[in-house]
């Protein structure tokens, strides 16, 4: 008898804590509907260049000194008669002037300019989505990027997903805290809910956990 008493406070200790899971969950501030947001947003910020980027550099009337390259992981790429120069953290627009510097000891006055092609971006420029999805990953951030997008990009929820408890976790640079919101992905992806489909920033971290039952 003991053990089966034991048995049923461990099904009622668990029941407890999804319910107070859920009440957590329900306490935790909403965002808007993404289409209050996007309908007056301009472009995002600026693109930074970020470790695996692939680039193309054109050099106008010097096509041998042009190329298409992949950033290394240590940040530098590698180009004709440029060797290590610092990409990463640097705008395309940054870059091709360094580049018309390093490349103006060799031809006069060249014309350069940087096109990212393949958009991996730097860690601050992401946004994560982990836990109860289909192949969790980070995904870069572009302008007006939205839950619906980010959920497309992984595939969707797993079979175990609980979506209507998943959060938000943001940095909110004034006051340098994290704060975390209420997300119902169940709703945006089953219910056809848009109220449930909000905006999104660089760095957002999406977490979904997995349903207790």
């Amino acid at each position: 008898m003991r053990n089966v008493r034991l048995g049923r406070n461990s099904a009622g200790l668990a029941l407890i804590g999804a319910l107070l899971a859920g009440c957590a969950a329900a306490d935790r501030p909403q965002l808007p509907p993404a289409g209050f947001v996007a309908e007056n947003q301009g472009p995002g910020e600026e693109y930074v260049i970020g470790p695996l980027d692939k680039l193309n550099v054109f050099v106008w009337r010097n096509p041998e000194l042009s190329a298409t390259v992949q950033v290394r992981p240590d940040g530098r790429i590698t180009t004709p008669l440029v060797s290590d120069m610092p990409a990463v953290g640097k705008t395309p627009e940054m870059l091709a002037d360094d580049m018309k510097i390093a490349l103006s000891q060799y031809i006069q006055d060249p014309i350069v300019s940087v096109i990212v092609e393949d958009f991996s971006g730097t860690f601050s420029q992401q946004i994560r989505v982990v836990g109860a999805t289909e192949k969790p990953a980070a995904i870069p951030y572009r302008a007006n990027m939205t839950l619906l997008d980010a959920m497309i990009a992984v595939g969707g929820l797993n079979d175990f997903a609980a979506g209507n408890k998943a959060r938000l976790v943001r940095y909110d640079r004034e006051t340098g805290k994290q704060r975390e919101y209420g997300l119902h992905i169940d709703s945006l992806l089953k219910d056809g809910d848009t109220s449930a489909n909000v905006e999104l920033r660089p760095g957002d971290v999406i977490i979904i956990p997995e349903s207790m039952f």
